[in-house]
């Protein structure tokens, strides 16, 4: 794991997850995030235009910190990769596709819900790990509970946080960023709407801050 990218994502605090339609939300998108002052990204790979959107992103904003979200393979390792993407974040726990991304030399952050699957990322190497679903799977009394016997571990709540509880997931040591969507809803996206997604981007660096 590299301690450089878990250092960049902890000063972002909120890791804008997204979901692209369509390869020309790409730019503008990018755009928007960098200019509005986060210039952080997480690309799920949900979509058939991903790979490709990515790509974009990185050639127009280099500053950019991207990543892909949703990898489920080796395929699509090799795909965001070879994109230009810096890290890559899983939804579950896959031993094949965590090593493979071992192989390959890009940070793999994958997502856990509970203590086997803590210790199958910790025998893998890994101690940064994505909490997922963070709502559904018990919300902030889990992320507590599951920090307190492993120590060196932290978190990246992800799923069902917004402007009303990232906050309060902040607040916990060792949660060190939580990945959210509502400055960049699919809606926002797919009509252009580039001004709101600007002023959410701006809102929500406002409530992380210190």
């Amino acid at each position: 794991m590299s301690q450089s990218l878990i250092e960049k994502l902890k000063q972002f605090k909120v890791i804008p997850v997204i979901q692209i339609n369509r390869v020309e939300q790409a730019v503008p998108l990018a755009k928007t995030l960098v200019e509005n002052g986060l210039p952080v990204a997480e690309v799920t790979f949900r979509t058939d235009a991903a790979a490709e959107a990515i790509r974009l992103m990185r050639e127009a904003c280099p500053t950019l910190c991207i990543g892909a979200g949703t990898v489920l393979n080796a395929e699509q390792v090799d795909r965001a990769q070879a994109a230009g993407a810096e890290f890559i974040v899983a939804p579950g726990l896959n031993p094949n596709t965590v090593r493979y991304c071992q192989e390959k030399g890009i940070v793999v952050v994958p997502g856990v819900n509970n203590p086997s699957q803590i210790e199958q990322a910790l025998e893998l190497g890994l101690n940064f790990l994505k909490f997922f679903p963070a709502e559904a799977s018990g919300g902030l009394n889990m992320v507590k509970s599951l920090l307190a016997p492993y120590v060196d571990v932290s978190l990246m709540p992800t799923g069902g946080i917004g402007k009303a509880n990232i906050r309060d997931y902040l607040a916990v040591e060792r949660v060190l960023c939580c990945g959210g969507t509502w400055m960049v809803a699919p809606q926002l996206i797919d009509n252009g709407d580039w001004e709101e997604v600007g002023r959410l981007v701006r809102e929500a660096v406002a409530l992380v801050r210190d």
